[in-house]
């Protein structure tokens, strides 16, 4: 009797990814700014609250899943057409768990028309220890077009004591206008995070940093009031060119996300004519 094959090991299991996607398409009509096209892929949806009078149209990014694992992927586009207006934010702040090796990846492309406005406006991304995030935000904006952009990352649980001591953090930016890019950010922290985040001249032990930008047609106008607007706060404002106003946030978690949410207030009433208040979804 011959003897029986003998059978491979099993493979392990793979783990289950999520691969979230969504991209939306607004454009001018007789009553303003309407959503024209909508498409999104699990666990990524998109709500529409009734917007406070006064506020333009808004768009909540709902990551159904409650946070990312490693090799997750979160995709979002946005689109306005010429003279369009919107507010694009999150109801909560993102988690991206400890990662057993792969990494997470999320990436933003925008698009705005001539004379269109955007409020770029998520809430804050925490990084748990051990965390792999690979991010990218690649804006194009048209003639005369206008963006607020705002992002925050904390590095740990603060509430819970808990700081990032490993893992893996690479954020790039790019925003490019009619005639090419305007402005290039990166931040790559790796095999030194700890190191780094802990250094006098680093990080010196911030628990978050933000930044929040503000590309249109005479931004650097409204830097003596974002200056005003930051003093006592842990936040920084400047002019890297014309037509664009940077601040960065460093320090304690809630000290950040008040800094950050004091400019936001600032720039998009005294920059966009927008209410002088908080979007809804960061304070409901």
């Amino acid at each position: 009797m011959p003897y029986a094959k003998a059978m491979p090991p099993p493979s392990p299991p793979a783990h289950q990814r999520a691969n979230g996607a969504t991209r939306l398409e607004f454009a001018a009509g007789p009553r303003g700014t309407a959503l024209a096209r909508l498409y999104q892929q699990s666990p990524l949806r998109v709500l529409f609250p009734t917007p406070e009078p006064g506020e333009p149209p808004t768009a909540a990014l709902v990551n159904c899943a409650g946070g990312l694992a490693g090799g997750d992927a979160l995709a979002t586009e946005a689109v306005l057409g010429p003279g369009c207006i919107a507010t694009l934010s999150t109801p909560a702040a993102e988690k991206v768990y400890r990662s057993l090796g792969p990494e997470t990846r999320v990436t933003t492309h925008l698009r705005l028309g001539a004379g269109a406005t955007l409020e770029w406006l998520p809430q804050e991304t925490i990084l748990f220890d051990q965390a792999r995030l690979r991010r990218r935000m690649d804006a194009h904006m048209g003639e005369g077009a206008r963006l607020l952009a705002a992002e925050m990352l904390v590095f740990g649980r603060s509430a819970r004591g808990e700081t990032m001591r490993s893992g893996l953090v690479r954020d790039a930016w790019r925003l490019h206008g009619p005639a090419g890019l305007l402005w290039a950010d990166g931040l790559a922290l790796g095999a030194e995070l700890e190191a780094r985040l802990l250094a006098p001249l680093g990080f010196a032990g911030a628990e978050a940093m933000a930044t929040l930008l503000l590309a249109a047609p005479g931004a650097e106008a409204h830097l003596p009031a974002l200056r005003t607007a930051l003093e006592g706060l842990p936040g920084a404002a400047t002019v890297p060119r014309a037509g664009l106003l940077l601040a960065r946030f460093l320090g304690d978690a809630l000290a950040v996300r008040d800094a950050i949410a004091t400019g936001i207030i600032t720039l998009r009433h005294a920059a966009l004519g927008q209410p002088a208040r908080l979007p809804r979804l960061w304070t409901t």
